[in-house]
């Protein structure tokens, strides 16, 4: 089981922002716990399920050991976490 976080730096409010994800929806939670990340930052009904996180949160995501993913990566775990979204649904 792996988090990863994107390359993204979308400028919002202030903060540039990008992505996390994870192989289960369990595991991205626990993760985001664990580095404080805010539960309302978590997008459930966004295109697939994730938190957006500051860069600075990126970078403790990272220290946390959190997976600097490429494109094609995101797009795989994000399609996993949808299909498991939508079974608890």
């Amino acid at each position: 089981m792996a988090i990863y976080v994107d390359f993204m730096c979308i400028e919002h409010r202030g903060y540039k922002w990008c992505h996390m994800l994870a192989d289960s929806l369990q595991e991205l939670h626990d993760f985001a716990e664990l580095i404080d990340v805010d539960k309302r930052l978590f997008h459930r009904n966004a295109s697939y399920p994730h938190y957006d996180i500051t860069v600075a949160m990126r970078l403790i995501a990272l220290d946390n050991g959190a997976i600097a993913a490429d494109r094609r990566t995101i797009i795989s775990c994000a399609k996993k976490l949808k299909v498991e979204l939508n079974r608890f649904e």
